[in-house]
């Protein structure tokens, strides 16, 4: 039997992980850990197929995460955990580079040191390639990478520190580079879900015929990717992924923020005036992130299924469950 351990699991994307996982329909051990507490919104008691626990514990603490790994001896580890928010690095660039290189660390010294034999999948950043020249759009694995604030160099720094254990310590890492997600459950400090739950509370109010809309820079270009189609490749890493080798996991698709702004507009039927946050515009960013996928691809047999509208619309219907306004519109 498998045994999962999977950090960050009371965030958005180990909950499809999980998700993804029972509906394979193969029983295995699951551990979820993460520095807080379940809140009432995570259920661990869904998934009939998972022998699914959690343990409530600081990643820092390499004693009590030593101990904790030694009981449990996963054979595949999938490490969500960090200090995700690229806007909020800007702010504490020390807690977010600390947090996100070292928790990394210490997982991998504890399987090296202990010789546990497990499959590590790192999860890095689209964040990781900086300001890429038009001429590399859309961007392959192999493009040199500049990352540009405190939350990529941190990534970067767990790229590096995954090739290192691969090479010098023999430990079975596979490492990717995830682009923007979506999909239902992704909090509201994130740009498509902030966007519909500003809608959504402007129509609570009666509002609807004009919403202004409080953003950043809206020419800025992502590829957005569902999460549901990010954990389905995560599992296929996991079992397929060559070690020491990275992946893009990505649509392979652009969409600007105005673009995605004006999708909302028609699918709310409303009109949206944009209105720029200057305190929502980072030091610095990058212009345009479209990825390659062509490697996960044709290596992993992994494709992305679902339309970024039917994402939208999921996670639309995610926030109307949230704010009670299932029977409204």
């Amino acid at each position: 039997m498998k045994n999962y351990l999977v950090t960050g699991a009371t965030g958005f994307v180990a909950c499809h992980f999980f998700e993804y996982l029972n509906s394979l329909q193969e029983e295995c051990k699951v551990l979820g850990i993460d520095i807080k507490a379940p809140t009432d919104d995570v259920k661990f008691d869904n998934f009939p197929y998972l022998q699914l626990r959690f343990a409530e514990i600081d990643l820092l603490d390499y004693s009590a995460l030593e101990s904790l790994l030694l009981s449990f001896l996963p054979t595949h580890i999938i490490h969500l955990a960090s200090f995700s928010s690229v806007s909020e690095s800007w702010n504490k660039p020390v807690k977010s580079f600390l947090n996100n290189t070292n928790i990394f660390l210490n997982i991998a010294e504890i399987i090296r040191t202990n010789n546990i034999a497990c499959r590590f999948l790192s999860v890095g950043s689209s964040e990781e390639y900086g300001n890429v020249p038009a001429s590399c759009i859309p961007i392959k694995e192999t493009v040199q990478l500049k990352p540009i604030s405190p939350y990529a160099i941190a990534r970067v720094s767990q790229e590096m520190l995954s090739q290192c254990y691969v090479s010098s310590y023999g430990l079975d890492i596979v490492l990717t580079r995830s682009f923007n997600h979506i999909g239902p459950g992704q909090r509201a400090n994130f740009v498509i879900p902030s966007f519909i739950k500003q809608i959504l509370e402007n129509i609570k109010t009666g509002n609807t015929s004009c919403i202004k809309l409080s953003t950043g820079n809206v020419s800025l270009t992502r590829d957005f990717l569902d999460v549901r189609d990010v954990v389905k490749a995560y599992y296929l890493l996991l079992e397929k992924g060559a070690p020491g080798e990275l992946y893009n996991i990505c649509s392979g698709k652009g969409r600007s923020i105005k673009e995605i702004i004006d999708m909302l507009s028609c699918l709310f039927n409303i009109q949206i005036l944009i209105e720029v946050d200057k305190n929502k515009i980072r030091p610095n960013d990058n212009k345009i992130i479209i990825g390659d996928n062509s490697k996960i691809i044709s290596q992993i047999d992994w494709h992305p299924q679902i339309p970024f509208e039917d994402s939208l619309r999921d996670v639309i219907a995610f926030w109307k469950k949230v704010l009670n306004m299932e029977n409204c519109l």
